[in-house]
């Protein structure tokens, strides 16, 4: 999974991690999977963060998952990170944890479709 700030310069991160994996698959790992890509640190509430979603879910939502739950920005997360404690610990009813679990079921939702696509494929 690779967490992604909706920023542009993230995004441009994001295109040479990409192309980074691609060689380690080439000359070292050729079974590194990537799950999928996380956007982290959203603010909906501004153009720019929704632009910059959409051009990541345009750029490699067909070559890649990007998950559907987005994690959004929110100065209470920063503050706790500083502190090493956990979102559920700190604000456990706050958008944070509460994406954070969402992204907990589509993930889990979406191991569930894997294994049993690959069920189907053994019959």
């Amino acid at each position: 999974m690779i967490p992604v700030q909706a920023q542009y310069l993230s995004a441009k991160g994001l295109e040479q991690l990409l192309q980074t994996v691609n060689k380690v698959r080439r000359q070292i790992n050729p079974k590194l999977k990537i799950d999928g890509i996380l956007l982290t640190m959203v603010d909906n509430r501004t153009n720019y963060a929704k632009d910059i979603s959409n051009l990541i879910r345009d750029t490699y939502g067909s070559k890649l998952k990007v998950y559907s739950t987005e994690i959004p920005h929110s100065v209470r997360a920063a503050e706790i990170s500083a502190e090493g404690k956990s979102i559920f610990a700190h604000d456990p009813k706050g958008k944070v944890a509460e994406a954070y679990k969402n992204l907990t079921k589509e993930v889990l939702k979406n191991e569930e479709r894997a294994l049993k696509h690959s069920a189907e494929q053994l019959r």
